[in-house]
């Protein structure tokens, strides 16, 4: 079979499957939910041997170690897939909520109700836990999935889609509520993204590259995550101890993931926290590119390009400046932000309104690191994504987002006028 053929044959079971689960009770869609953790439990040591697979293949290929950490999946992350799943599993269901209800005044009754979307693809690179996560989320709200995962996971992947489909089938489901195309040829994602007669929505996961792709190719509408440009605000006044503690966890604590700072932004009123932070960053291994007020006071700072606050790392490396007012640290994030996560650090409270007030970025932050943004940590659960849209979702993206709606309206045998 051809890629074309596969990703077509995948995307119409899919689409049947997404028929059945419209239907699903909340019970059923749960309980495969929690045949899924029971399978994911009991065949940890076989999820590791195809993991080791990928493993072995990335070091050979030469990925840097923020993308093993990324691709790697311990006993501890293989039971935190399990955790994501029972805390969706737990969730209110998502369909059928009544969002507004009216009665018109020639009596017709009409109501908007929450639905399922259909079926939902994912575009993703070398995290293998977001096929557990995103078929999860997708299941909850009545949704089929359909995976694309890297070629760096593949093993990892194949093997996670299969426990999951053989879940679905266990409690009555179809297998198909979730597929996986196998092929890691780059057609297959084009392929998918214009498969719009049977997908509904694309979710791409990954670098700047592959999402920009997606968006301008894509025929089916895409719910974007673009680059996870994070910045940290440091004012003239805060806690620099507790401060310092908390833009290291930003940016090391696991700096290949989205939500890791990469720009930092000091008020030239605390030279104490620059020097402090620059320092404990270092020492844990950061390497700190600075502007030239950053060498001065600092020691071993890398000179700091225009285009290095334009970069994602996804890696031990930060960019570092001094401004002179919390209005420039605010212009300098909206002229290199992604849109996706900001923090400002400071103990004025006006300031800190100031800033959630004039930075439109999904998730804003006062005295905190930029590493919740996370759908665990939102409570959600898990999330399919981190949106940077305007529209239809923003930041964690759990499973109220991936429902739509539809109006239902009854009369007593009603004719227009």
């Amino acid at each position: 079979m051809n890629i074309k053929d596969e990703v077509l044959s995948k995307a119409i079971s899919a689409k049947c499957a997404a028929g059945g689960l419209r239907v699903a009770t909340d019970a059923r869609r749960n309980e495969a939910l929690r045949a899924m953790v029971a399978r994911i439990r009991g065949s940890v040591e076989m999820i590791k041997e195809a993991n080791a697979a990928d493993m072995k293949a990335g070091e050979e290929a030469g990925l840097s170690a923020a993308l093993l950490d990324r691709l790697l999946l311990t006993d501890e992350r293989i039971e935190d897939m399990a955790v994501g799943l029972e805390q969706v599993a737990g969730f209110d269901d998502p369909l059928g909520i009544v969002l507004s209800e009216t009665t018109r005044p020639n009596g017709l009754l009409i109501r908007k109700i929450t639905v399922p979307l259909g079926v939902i693809g994912i575009v993703y690179e070398s995290r293998p836990n977001v096929t557990v996560d995103a078929a999860g989320l997708c299941l909850k709200a009545g949704n089929a999935v359909l995976l694309r995962g890297g070629k760096e996971a593949i093993h990892s992947n194949i093997a996670l889609a299969g426990l999951l489909s053989d879940a679905c089938e266990e409690v009555g489901l179809p297998r198909s509520c979730v597929e996986i195309i196998e092929s890691t040829d780059r057609q297959g994602v084009v392929e998918m993204i214009r498969c719009d007669e049977y997908v509904d929505l694309i979710v791409p996961r990954g670098g700047q590259g592959l999402i920009r792709a997606v968006v301008e190719n894509a025929s089916v509408p895409v719910l974007k995550h673009d680059r996870g440009l994070c910045n940290i605000y440091v004012d003239a006044t805060c806690n620099i101890e507790r401060t310092v503690a908390c833009v290291n966890n930003a940016k090391t604590q696991r700096p290949g993931t989205c939500n890791a700072v990469e720009n930092l932004w000091v008020h030239v009123d605390n030279p104490a926290a620059l020097r402090a932070i620059v320092a404990d960053l270092q020492a844990t291994g950061v390497e700190v590119r600075g502007t030239e007020p950053v060498q001065k006071a600092c020691q071993n700072v890398v000179p700091a390009t225009e285009e290095d606050f334009d970069t994602e790392y996804l890696d031990l490396i930060i960019s570092v400046d001094v401004v002179n007012s919390l209005q420039q640290a605010i212009a300098q994030i909206q002229k290199f932000s992604s849109a996706h996560s900001e923090a400002i650090f400071t103990d004025d409270a006006d300031n800190a309104a100031r800033f959630f007030a004039e930075i439109d970025s999904a998730c804003l932050y006062h005295n905190a690191s930029t590493r919740f943004t996370d759908g665990g940590q939102f409570g959600m659960g898990a999330e399919i994504g981190i949106s940077t849209n305007r529209l239809h979702a923003r930041g964690p993206v759990g499973v109220p987002e991936l429902t739509t709606y539809k109006w239902l309206s009854s009369g007593d045998y009603l004719a227009r006028e």
